[in-house]
């Protein structure tokens, strides 16, 4: 009797451990996966990489522009070779926020994370992550991105802009395009 109760305590134990190994680091609506190694909806921007969060500009640099080898220029906000093109400058006062994370900061930003989208609201340019997390896109960006297909599954990623406090980049893993986004809370 005791020899059993010993041996249903150890399997118990074994499969609690497993089933707690296999748990997610984070709440279950902030899934944090290996960028790249997701299949069945690889990244098709970027060379298939999800870029590396962008780096922060001094002064007054203008946006700048992709210059192709057959001479075409790529003034548009995106990502190619892990580079950012198209950044607005650091100064640019429509960036200017006089509160800056009013709402609190959005903690699950970066490469590792990739979301989908599970509600959009095209009329107010607003689109919600799981777990009820919320952003607006900034009304000179959304003709960007108006035409995405924000229901389409694990598109999106949010990076922290360096550049401007308080706002973020929404960046789709499938166009390369990125547009800027303030946190709206959940």
């Amino acid at each position: 009797m005791k020899y059993r109760f010993c041996l249903m305590l150890s399997a118990i134990s074994i499969i609690a451990s497993t089933v707690w190994a296999q748990r997610p680091a984070e709440a279950p609506h902030q899934q944090e996966r290996a960028p790249e190694t997701r299949p069945g909806n690889p990244p098709r921007a970027n060379q298939g990489r999800i870029p590396p969060a962008p780096t922060d500009r001094k002064g007054n640099s203008k946006p700048e522009e992709e210059r192709r080898s057959n001479g075409k220029v790529n003034a548009s906000q995106h990502v190619n070779n892990d580079h950012w093109y198209g950044h607005d400058a650091p100064n640019d006062k429509r960036f200017h926020l006089d509160h800056p994370f009013e709402h609190g900061h959005f903690e699950h930003f970066g490469p590792n994370y990739r979301y989908n989208v599970v509600r959009v609201d095209r009329d107010h340019h607003r689109f919600w992550l799981p777990g009820g997390f919320y952003f607006e896109v900034a009304s000179w960006d959304w003709f960007i991105c108006a035409d995405w297909c924000w229901d389409c599954g694990d598109d999106f990623v949010v990076y922290e802009d360096p550049d401007h406090p308080g706002w973020y980049l929404l960046y789709n893993v499938h166009t390369g395009a990125y547009v800027h986004v303030t946190y709206l809370g959940t």
